[in-house]
Order: C-alpha cells, then sequence, then structure tokens
C-alpha cells in the first residue's frame, strides 16, 4: 500500500502498521496521506469486523517530524486546509478517521507514544500498551498545542485539570502511569495478543450491533439527555428489525454460535 503503512488483513482483522521504524514512526506527509488511505479502504470492506493499529521496530509513533515539514513549509500549510464541507483538515483526519470507521479499532502501543502518536491512538476505540511504553502531549516541547483531535479525545478521558497538566508540561509518562490515567485500556505484556483476544470476543457478536454501539457512543457521550435517548431509540428499532437480531435470538434458543459474518 505505501512504504509508510502496511496494510494486511487476516481472519476479517485489518492489521495497520506503522513502518517507518528507522524513524520511531514519525509522522511525515506521506505517512499522514497512508492512514487515512488505509482507514478509508477499511471503511470500503465489509468483511472487515476489527483494526488493530501498530507501530513497526521499537516504536508505536515518536509524534509529528517537524524537520521534515519545515523543509516544505508549503505542504504544512496544505495540511491545515479544509476542503468543502469536512470538519477535519489532514492533521486531524489521520487520528478522527478511525473514529468513522463502523468497527472496533485497537491501537496496540509500545516504546514510544509521543504527540501525534498520541493522537491517533486516542482516535481507537481502545489502547492496550506495555507498562513501560513512554507516553507524552509533546507539543509543549515545540511550544505548541495538541491540535490533531486531542481537544476532544483528551476531554473524553481526563478530567479538564489533568489534560491541563499534560498538555502544558509534555510530561512523560509511562504505560502504567497512563493506565492510572485512563489514557490506555489495559496493560500486558504483549499488548497485541491482548488486542487479538479482544477481537475475538467481539466478533462473537452482531457486526451491526457493535457498529451501532459505537456510533451510539460518539455521538451522544457530551449530548444532552433528549437528544441521547432520541438516538438509542432509533438505533434500536434499526437493530431490532433487522436480519443479524433474528439470527442471534435463534442461536441463543439453539445455544450455538451465531453466524454473523458481515456487516449490513
Amino acid at each position: 500500500m505505501s512504504d509508510r503503512v502496511r496494510l494486511e488483513i487476516r481472519d476479517e482483522v485489518a492489521y495497520v502498521t506503522l513502518t517507518r521504524a528507522d524513524k520511531f514512526n514519525a509522522l511525515d506527509w506521506d505517512m499522514l496521506c497512508a492512514l487515512v488511505d488505509a482507514a478509508e479502504t477499511i471503511g470500503k470492506d465489509k468483511s472487515i469486523r476489527a483494526v488493530i493499529m501498530q507501530g513497526d521496530g521499537k516504536a508505536f509513533c515518536s509524534g509529528l517530524d517537524f524537520p521534515s515539514f519545515t523543509k516544505q513549509p508549503a505542504r504544512m500549510v496544505r495540511g491545515f486546509l479544509k476542503y468543502g464541507v469536512k470538519t477535519t483538515n489532514l492533521f486531524q483526519e489521520v487520528a478522527w478517521c478511525w473514529r468513522r470507521l463502523p468497527v472496533p479499532v485497537i491501537a496496540v502501543l509500545h516504546g514510544y507514544c509521543y504527540g501525534g502518536g498520541v493522537q491517533i491512538a486516542l482516535g481507537a476505540d481502545f489502547r492496550y500498551s506495555t507498562a513501560d511504553c513512554e507516553f507524552s502531549i509533546l507539543e509543549a516541547k515545540w511550544g505548541l498545542v495538541p491540535d490533531m483531535t486531542g481537544t476532544v479525545t483528551l476531554r473524553e478521558l481526563l478530567p479538564m485539570d489533568q489534560a491541563k497538566l499534560l498538555t502544558m508540561t509534555g510530561r512523560m509518562l509511562s504505560g502504567s502511569e497512563a493506565r492510572e490515567l485512563n489514557l490506555v485500556t489495559g496493560i500486558s505484556a504483549d499488548p497485541l495478543a491482548e488486542a487479538e483476544r479482544l477481537v475475538a470476543e467481539i466478533k462473537t457478536r452482531s457486526p451491526d450491533a457493535v457498529a451501532a454501539t459505537k456510533q451510539l457512543f460518539h455521538e451522544t457521550w457530551v449530548a444532552g439527555v433528549r437528544r441521547a435517548f432520541s438516538k438509542e431509540s432509533r438505533i434500536q428499532l434499526g437493530l431490532l428489525m433487522g436480519k443479524k437480531k433474528k439470527i442471534a435470538v435463534q442461536s441463543k434458543v439453539k445455544k450455538e454460535t451465531p453466524n454473523l459474518l458481515t456487516r449490513k
């Protein structure tokens, strides 16, 4: 697919791997574009039930490759542009595109997870990390703010004072400390295996219900009660009238594993 990102599909799971290991998977223009392209490709394949995102080599992602952008300032400007009715620019889309996918996205973290890497990981639905992985909202080092959707994803996980503290200081956290702050879902010596166990469990459930759950929580997490309840009802009605519901009910009666292969 690209010399920056490898996309492999195995057993209905899309493995997205950052492959710039010699630069600790730092984000340059080509990698940003390749990640967005990978998400678009996955979104078109209804056989995919989950995404696992990981980094080659010694790190998940060390953040934005600033030197590469300072050499090409026109690309930096292009990255901030929004076209048509899009709500995200390229820097934001590389993290937000995973939110739009109707399947669970799991980030597998090790080594370093800095700056833009943190924001991409926060765009995933779940994050599994090694205990010694280093985390930092490193934009503070450059006199900047986290502008790759971090203002939204951080507020979903942290109290405001903690979000400010980490953003203002760029403080380094271990994976274990990140778990204590709720920035990661779980800690494991083998986070990839942990991610694959979760995928195996989710794959036993209706893909339509899984997609609806993701949509429901993302659209109502900070919504008012009236809107949230209305959204619940609309989504539930659609599921109750769908084929997957009938299959799940029949399988439960027969004490069989439901055959829920693809999304609608």
